[in-house]
């Protein structure tokens, strides 16, 4: 019956034996359970290692089963942790699908591929934007991982919202949550919501990208130059991916009327994505770059994460976390 809380049948049935019959030794449990000395042994330290036994306050040697409110919910935790793992999997591998696809379309001529556009140069790719905007008559998403708005793209940007929302249209966007500390940005941000704009804020994007109408996708070819060039994509398959990362990124997003606080472990979103980068080894400034901020911001938030987990190297730093439930495990 716990084999959906991630419990084998013998490891199962040792726990429920333990707490029936708490008084007995490992051979005499092996025995009452009909099963061999080196089974229920196996299926003790499992139990061990789960927290759902731990050494008896009264018998030195002994172990005792935890009560099954707490052990279920053990349990739940531990699964919890593992499906957030995995969505974390999926969401870092929709992101780089997207950036694969937008690559890849970049070194194929644009009418070789169904369902892909190329746009080279910053001129095509506003003008193309403009008359997907004028165009757009149900919803258009967002992904704008920018530290900073420039204040010429704010400029050209103002319009077009005001134009779009004032159709009716619906309009989501997710910022970086570095925008917060950029005046010029949250003035613009504030003044989108204001108008009937929906706007979030995230400590990581995967990509700049624009969605129309579920209909077509404007993504850079190279997230270093989005001047450089662009692609659109109207693939069914491809849109709904990508739309599909836009819901699970913004279901995750914090409003942008929200003041960012520390979550349950005492981190922020900020610095929960930072611990995640720096278990996986990246630098001070690849971190920068996925959080929007310098590299010297990128390093005082390292430094103050590590001081904070006594790690003295990022690796450690990674393990550290998991045993802080920082991070979940196997992630």
């Amino acid at each position: 019956m716990l084999t959906t809380l991630g419990l084998e049948k013998t490891v199962e049935t040792v726990y429920r034996g333990m707490l029936t019959q708490p008084d007995l030794g490992v051979l005499a449990l092996a025995a009452e359970l009909g099963l061999t000395e080196s089974a229920t042994r196996d299926a003790l330290d499992e139990l061990s290692e789960l927290c759902l036994v731990r050494p008896s306050a009264e018998s030195t040697g002994r172990l005792r089963a935890v009560s099954p409110d707490i052990g279920m919910e053990i349990l739940m935790a531990r699964q919890q942790a593992e499906l957030a793992a995995q969505q974390q999997r999926l969401e870092t591998s929709r992101a780089a699908a997207a950036q694969l696809i937008s690559e890849y379309a970049e070194l194929r001529p644009a009418t070789a591929e169904p369902g892909v556009e190329q746009l080279v140069g910053l001129d095509r790719i506003r003008d193309r934007l403009i008359t997907f905007t004028r165009e757009a008559r149900c919803e258009v998403l967002a992904f704008s991982p920018n530290s900073h708005l420039p204040q010429d793209a704010i400029d050209a940007a103002r319009p077009l919202n005001a134009e779009v929302l004032g159709r009716g249209v619906r309009m989501r966007t997710i910022y970086l949550e570095s925008v917060r500390n950029s005046r010029l940005s949250i003035d613009h941000a504030n003044w989108l919501a204001s108008i009937g704009g929906q706007v979030r804020t995230a400590a990581t994007l995967p990509t700049r990208m624009i969605i129309f109408d579920g209909a077509a996708a404007v993504i850079p070819v190279s997230s270093d130059d989005t001047a450089a060039g662009a692609v659109v994509l109207t693939g069914q398959g491809t849109l709904s991916a990508l739309s599909a990362l836009f819901e699970s990124t913004w279901a995750a997003a914090l409003p942008l009327s929200d003041v960012p606080v520390a979550g349950a472990g005492g981190l922020t979103a900020q610095q929960s994505t930072a611990v995640k980068l720096l278990a996986r080894g990246l630098t001070d400034e690849a971190i920068a770059k996925r959080l929007g901020v310098s590299p010297r911001t990128a390093r005082r938030i390292a430094t103050d994460l590590m001081e904070r987990l006594g790690a003295r190297s990022r690796f450690e730093a990674g393990v550290l976390a998991v045993q802080r439930n920082w991070l979940p495990a196997h992630s």
